[in-house]
């Protein structure tokens, strides 16, 4: 199985996974930059399968991260992806994006059986959810996804952006504090969930806040 995951839920990502490949890695990239989704996302998309030598008629699976996120980053992933399983005609899956940050703890040596991953979630606040991984390899989802501050966080170790944004706050893990979400991590959990034979999400977006753009109201008319 050959999936094509997108997560623009914090950086602009995108990475190609296979069971077929060694680690699962076909070919990823992601950026630095939080703020530009849109310009960055397609042409990454292109390049990232003709230096795989595939096509989109050799996606199997399309996954997106459907947040929580910024409005206008997140949809710029989620469109993305829509787009793309409507054009090559492949299944969509949608995954929250902190599972991203979950899975790569799962993979750490010494992970807390019960952890928090955070990510920023801007005006002081952050995106948060709990997990635990008593029940397997895989990290299970406990509660979650909320946006909040982080000194309201529970008691737990926290992995992610968020815990290095506000260290002094919560227990913060040392050697995760800058992990934001990506699309490799994402098509890896997804790669082992549906091979596991789990339901996943649809693409509807976790929009935990009503956009900050406001509609303009009637213009009035000039006497």
């Amino acid at each position: 199985m050959l999936i094509l995951a997108i997560d623009t839920s914090a950086v602009a990502s995108a990475a190609l996974v296979s069971d077929d490949a060694m680690e699962s890695v076909v070919g990823s990239f992601a950026t630095e930059d939080t703020r530009s989704h849109a310009e960055v996302l397609a042409p990454g998309i292109e390049r990232l399968l003709a230096e795989a030598g595939l096509a989109g008629a050799d996606v199997d699976v399309i996954v997106t991260g459907v947040g929580p996120g910024p409005f206008t980053g997140l949809r710029s992933g989620i469109v993305t992806a829509r787009t793309l399983a409507f054009a090559w005609g492949k299944p969509l899956y949608g995954l929250m994006s902190l599972d991203a940050v979950a899975l790569e703890v799962a993979e750490s040596v010494d992970a807390a059986p019960e952890f928090i991953v955070a990510t920023d979630a801007r005006r002081k606040e952050v995106y948060w959810a709990r997990y635990s991984l008593a029940g397997g390899q895989l990290p299970e989802l406990l509660d979650g996804p909320h946006v909040g501050f982080a000194a309201d966080l529970p008691d737990l170790p926290v992995y992610g952006a968020g815990a290095g944004m506000y260290a002094d706050v919560v227990k913060a893990v040392d050697g995760f504090s800058s992990r934001q979400p990506e699309a490799l991590s994402l098509g890896q959990f997804a790669l082992a969930r549906l091979a596991a034979g789990d339901k996943l999400l649809d693409s509807t977006p976790l929009y935990l806040r009503e956009s900050d753009a406001q509609v303009p109201g009637p213009r009035k008319r000039a006497l």
